[in-house]
């Protein structure tokens, strides 16, 4: 298990000349970070206001959270074995014509896999960056920069996953299939888009950087 390695083992790997864990598990891992920073925020003592309602809140935006960190992590590895997954359906033998078959039919539910794994990952940041919102509109704002890194790691996460979706999705024969995934995607985007703007701007974060 990837996860279950130190960070410095975890970075090897990424830095590493093999191509897994690649592009795919880091976007998974960005959004478990992001997802983390965000419940951590969640669960300090003090809220906005103070009050019990925002306290309630904010305790149900943490614990959905850690449940998406959960979800993400695994997406680490089922990144890496997706894509191993496709290189042996690649390898299979096709001297023979039930082979060459049987291989065809291997690499596209291959393909299927390698697609909807960072699809899953966009839809777990997508609702991280929805928490996120929340989390800026009622968490303590002297962590605006922690929920800043929070968004932006789920972000991060979410154009990285998009990135392998699109990648693979030009690969599947399916194109009625195709067709809807890539609406499904956009509205994805603009959706956790405008999340992401509504957040920073809830957290004051929404001042250009000033250049040194």
């Amino acid at each position: 298990m990837l996860t279950n390695r130190s960070v410095v083992e975890l970075l090897d790997a990424f830095s590493s000349p093999d191509p897994t864990p690649g592009g795919g598990s880091a976007s998974a891992l960005a959004g478990a970070l992001g997802a983390s920073l965000l419940a951590m925020v969640a669960g300090l003592p003090k809220t906005r206001t103070n009050s019990p309602e925002e306290r309630a809140t904010l305790d149900v935006a943490r614990r959905r959270l850690l449940g998406l960190r959960t979800t993400l992590v695994e997406l680490v590895d089922r990144d890496a074995a997706a894509y191993d997954l496709v290189v042996s359906a690649y390898k299979r033998p096709k001297g023979t014509d039930s082979e060459k078959a049987e291989r065809k039919n291997a690499i596209a539910a291959a393909l299927r896999a390698a697609t909807d794994v960072p699809l899953e990952t966009m839809h777990a940041c997508a609702e991280v960056l929805g928490l996120g919102k929340t989390i800026a509109e009622h968490g303590n704002l002297s962590a605006a920069s922690d929920i800043g890194v929070g968004l932006h790691l789920a972000m991060t996460g979410l154009s990285g996953g998009r990135l392998n979706v699109d990648t693979n999705l030009s690969s599947l024969g399916d194109e009625a299939y195709k067709a809807s995934l890539r609406e499904e995607l956009l509205l994805m985007m603009v959706g956790a888009g405008a999340d992401f703007q509504s957040a920073n701007r809830a957290a004051g974060l929404t001042k250009p950087l000033e250049s040194s």
